[in-house]
């Protein structure tokens, strides 16, 4: 996971709300045994309607996607935030997530953030009007700005969730942070048990 300390994008308004995993990747996908590649499933029923937004050519290169309240719902699937980061998406905002998303997300290095409804709404129809707004996620303040705009709000982030992001801790780099502690113990270990 890298760290993330301030993320600057530009973003794809998706006006969809209740958007479940299985919308998200569908499960045709779910095949692949590597953790790559996932991203030209994102969103593949949808994208075979023409104007569906991540077809339109002003929205590629795009970071962050503005979507509508409720995403990420249905089931415990990694693959959907999988496919949104190896799409290019490194930030998704919303005024609802599914916790279980949310999880995910935060355990691999996609930025959930939860702002008001009316915030997403006035950040989706700017960007409709002008795909190259900056939009700004800053970790360390917990802030949300869209300069252009005028918006400068605050979202919530749980201390260890921001300690993992601005650090650019996974769960095995959680684990390397007790690297002196694990040799010593095993350095302790009896002959007769077995080694790895």
């Amino acid at each position: 996971m890298q760290q993330v300390r301030q993320l600057t994008g530009r973003g794809v308004p998706l006006r969809r709300s209740d958007v479940d995993t299985d919308q998200i990747i569908p499960s045709d996908w779910l095949k692949r045994v590597e953790r790559t590649g996932f991203g030209e499933g994102l969103f593949s029923e949808w994208r075979e309607s023409s104007d569906f937004v991540l077809n339109q050519a002003r929205y590629r290169g795009a970071s962050i996607l503005v979507a509508g309240p409720n995403f990420g719902t249905g089931s415990s699937r990694e693959h959907a935030v999988w496919a949104l980061q190896d799409y290019g998406f490194d930030a998704v905002l919303s005024s609802r997530f599914a916790d279980i998303f949310r999880n995910n997300s935060t355990k691999t290095g996609l930025l959930a953030i939860t702002v008001p409804q009316d915030v997403i709404e006035r950040i989706q129809t700017a960007i409709d009007d002008d795909p190259s707004i900056d939009i700004v996620v800053d970790v360390e303040a917990r802030r949300l700005a869209v300069p252009a705009l005028g918006i400068d709000v605050d979202f919530p982030l749980d201390d260890f969730t921001q300690f993992r992001f601005v650090n650019g801790l996974d769960d095995i780099g959680l684990t390397l942070q007790h690297d002196a502690a694990i040799t010593a113990f095993e350095e302790t270990r009896p002959e007769y048990l077995p080694v790895t």
